[in-house]
C-alpha cells in the first residue's frame, strides 16, 4: 500500500490503516464518546442546511423558513430533552435493548408527541384562539413529527453507541 499513510501490518496478517481514533481490535474504531451539545448542534444544524438547501434549490421560500424554525428547532429541541435524558436518568431497558430497538421506541415515541402538538398548533390553536389560521401552521403536522423522529433516532443510536465503549465499574 503506497501513500503518505503506510499500513501497519498485525499479527494476524491484515492490514491497518493508522486511525485518529481507539482502536477496538479486529480493526474497527472505537466511537466518540456522546457529548449532549455536539448533538444538538448536528440536530439543528443538518436538518437546517439540508432542509434549507432544498427549499432554495426547488425555489420554496416556505420550506427555507421552516428549515430554520420548525423542523430544526423541533430537532435540537428534541435532541436536547431525550440526550439529557438518556445521560442523566439511563434506565436499566435502556441498555438492555438492542440499539435498533431502542432508536426506533424513542423515534415512534417522539414522533407521536410531536404529531399531537403539531395537531394541537394547527388545528385546535386556530378554531380556539386568535391565532389566525396560516399555511407555516399546516406544515407543523409534518415538519414535528419527522424532525422529532429524526432527531430521536439519530441521539438514541449514538448514546447507544457510546454506551458499549464505556468501560464497566468493579
Amino acid at each position: 500500500m503506497s501513500g503518505p499513510t503506510s499500513s501497519i501490518p498485525r499479527e494476524s496478517a491484515t492490514e491497518v490503516t493508522p486511525t485518529r481514533g481507539k482502536d477496538t481490535g479486529g480493526g474497527r474504531r472505537a466511537a466518540r464518546p456522546f457529548t449532549l451539545w455536539r448533538e444538538v448542534l448536528v440536530a439543528y444544524l443538518a436538518p437546517a442546511l439540508m432542509a434549507g438547501a432544498g427549499g432554495i434549490a426547488g425555489g420554496q421560500g416556505e420550506l427555507t423558513v421552516a428549515a430554520v424554525t420548525s423542523i430544526a428547532g423541533t430537532s435540537a429541541v428534541v435532541a436536547l430533552l431525550i440526550g439529557t435524558w438518556l445521560q442523566r436518568r439511563p434506565r436499566p431497558w435502556t441498555t438492555a435493548l438492542p440499539r435498533v430497538a431502542l432508536a426506533a421506541l424513542l423515534a415512534v415515541g417522539a414522533a407521536a408527541f410531536a404529531g399531537i402538538v403539531g395537531w394541537f398548533a394547527s388545528h385546535w390553536l386556530p378554531a380556539h384562539t386568535g391565532v389566525p389560521d396560516t399555511p407555516w401552521l399546516t406544515r407543523l403536522r409534518l415538519d414535528l413529527p419527522m424532525s422529532a423522529a429524526l432527531a430521536a433516532s439519530i441521539v438514541s443510536w449514538r448514546w447507544r453507541g457510546a454506551q458499549r465503549i464505556q468501560p464497566q465499574q468493579p
